[in-house]
Order: structure tokens, then sequence, then C-alpha cells
């Protein structure tokens, strides 16, 4: 297992010495730096907790990946996260907020942390539409499945996949709901809330388009006899779930520091870590060994997607946040254990297939 995590520990241990560096050039004090190294580790922390449930899905589209895009997954990927999300992404809010250019944000963000927070803050109805609806979409789109045979909560998840036959039924419900909080919102609000909710819909639906597309293309060369390895769909799925995941990350590390190289230090470990775990899950056969562990995952995603929209009106902790999507994983783990135990071995295809 420590293999996995050999890269992040190695990754930990450099963005720790980069926080020493940055810490002692910035105060000149052993004590305010150790503070700040301090605050790295805590972030980092916060973000494993608020991500678990993303390695699950993550690790559920990559066991049908191919050996080649995993690792670019691990590569690639984890560039875009990092500097993508952690850095481009918040001085790309400020650059568009405050009417300035990139470099302009960088500075603000280096030399007026706190003016930068507040522009970044003044985001969060936008980024709680666009991210809130993205994250809904794909939890949702789980369960509104009418091929989907194996279900935890029976007295709802049979209903959702019953539903599913409907089309665009969660899409009409996603709807409903962002209508339902924009109407707790000002009117200036509630109209940020609802373009920003659209295109959450509209960016899951391109990327399950190009998604779709690129197995079409597969399948016919599949047909006409050549061998195909590509798992471009899959990684472009991944890492726009990845940044919908961060959202609500990036704007929560603003309660322990505005200090933008901070934040990206403690949220670049995290996000590490949680790229580890994602291929240990897939490695391991984990998510076919416990059967209900992917159905809490996802359950755990729409509850992050509802609370990043009512984040848009009520002002919810991070502890919360954390604390559900952990309820969930561990309540889905137990019970795949139970149903482990009940039908070992062989036995459990024989109870998939009674189902």
């Amino acid at each position: 297992m420590l293999s996995q995590f050999k890269g992040s520990f190695l990754f930990t241990f450099a963005c720790l010495l980069l926080a020493v560096g940055y810490g002692w050039w910035q105060t000149h004090s052993a004590q305010a730096t150790l503070s700040l190294v301090w605050i790295v580790l805590v972030l980092s922390v916060l973000e494993i907790s608020l991500s678990f449930d993303n390695a699950v899905v993550n690790a559920s589209v990559l066991q049908e990946m191919d050996e080649v895009w995993r690792k670019r997954f691990l590569t690639w990927g984890m560039v875009i996260a990092v500097f993508g999300m952690r850095i481009v992404f918040p001085l790309a809010i400020v650059a568009i907020a405050a009417g300035i250019g990139p470099i302009e944000a960088l500075e603000l963000s280096l030399r007026e942390p706190r003016r930068y927070e507040e522009i970044v803050s003044g985001a969060h109805i936008g980024i709680a539409g666009f991210g809130g609806a993205f994250l809904a979409m794909v939890g949702l789109s789980f369960f509104f499945d009418d091929e989907k045979d194996v279900h935890w909560i029976d007295w709802i998840e049979e209903k959702l996949a019953l539903f599913s036959n409907v089309k665009a039924a969660e899409i009409a419900l996603l709807l409903l709901a962002l209508w339902g909080v924009s109407l707790l919102l000002p009117m200036d609000e509630a109209l940020t809330f609802m373009v920003a909710g659209a295109l959450g819909i509209v960016a899951f639906i391109a990327v399950e388009a190009i998604g779709t597309v690129l197995e079409m293309r597969e399948e016919a060369q599949k047909a006409a006899g050549a061998v195909v390895r590509s798992g471009l769909g899959g990684f472009l799925y991944l890492n726009v779930l990845d940044a919908s995941f961060s959202f609500d990350g990036v704007i929560g590390a603003f309660a322990l520091s505005n200090n933008m190289i901070v934040i990206a230090l403690g949220l670049s470990i995290g996000a590490m870590f949680v790229r580890s775990m994602t291929i240990l899950l897939v490695e391991r056969g984990t998510l076919a060994e416990y059967r209900y562990l992917e159905h809490g995952a996802f359950w755990a995603i729409i509850a992050l997607g509802g609370i990043m929209l009512a984040s848009a009106r009520y002002e919810i902790p991070e502890t919360i946040t954390g604390l559900i999507g952990a309820v969930l994983i561990a309540a889905s783990l137990y019970w795949s254990i139970r149903r482990k135990r009940k039908f070992p071995d062989g036995e459990i295809e024989a109870a998939v297939r009674a189902d």
C-alpha cells in the first residue's frame, strides 16, 4: 500500500519545505513560520477528508480505463488539479470580478490578501450554482439509470431507477432545486445563481457528450479491427469532476488563511493524496469487493452538491460538509462488509443475480 502513497509523501515533504522557506522569508520568525506550516497541514487534512468520495468516484471511472490513461490522470491530471484549480482558478475569479489582468490579480493576492479574499468570496454565488449543479448531476445520473440492478437504499434507488425512463427527469428535478434556492436570494444574486447553475448542467452534458463521441469512435475502430486503448473521455470527465469538487475547498480554505500560496500548498497536498487513494482503490479492486461503497460515494456527491447550492443562501460549516460525506461512505462500507459476510466468496455473485 505504501508504494501508491510514496509520491504523495515526497510531494508533501517538498510542499512543507516550500512552506518553511516562504514562512521564514515573509516573517523571519520561527514561531510564525511554524504557524504557517501548521495551517498548510490542516488545509491538506481538510481537503483529504472532503474528497474521499471524489476518490471513490474517480476509481469507478478509472477501473474502466487502461494503465496508460491511469498514469496520465495521476501525472497530467495532478498538474491540472494543482496548478489549474488551486492557483489559476482563484486568480481567474479575481481577474474577472475586479476587471483586472491576471498579473495584477497575482500581485493583488500577494500584496493585498484580504482584498483578494473578499473578491473570491464575493463570487461565491456563481461558484455555488455552477459547482453544486454539476456535482448534483453527477450523483443523480448514477441513480437515474434503468440498467442499474444493484441498490443500497432500495426504497429510494429503485424508484429513481424507475423514473429514469422519463427523459431528462434528473435535469427537471435539479432545475426545480435551483429555482427554489433562487427564490431565497435577492434579484441580482438569483439571476447569477440560475445562470451559473444552468451552465453547470450544460458543462455536465458537454462532458458526457464528449465521452459518448469518443466511445462511439473507439467502437467503430474496434469493429474495423483496430486496437483501441484510449481513455480520453474518462480523463476529461475526471478532471472536470475534480474541478467541481475543489470549488468548496478553495472557498472554505479562506476560513483558515487568506494567503494564496499557503492555500495552494495545503490543498495541493490533499489533492495528491486523493489521487493516491484513487489508484489504491482501483488496483485493489475495492469497489468490486465492497458493493455499496460506490453508492455511498454518489450519495455523498449529491449531498455535497445540495450543500453547495444551499450555501448560496446559508453559511454551512466545512465540518458539516465533511461529516455528512464521511457518514454516508462509512455506512455504505458497513453494509458492504455485512453483505460480504452474509454471502462470502462465490455466493456474492449468486446474491447479485438474485437481486
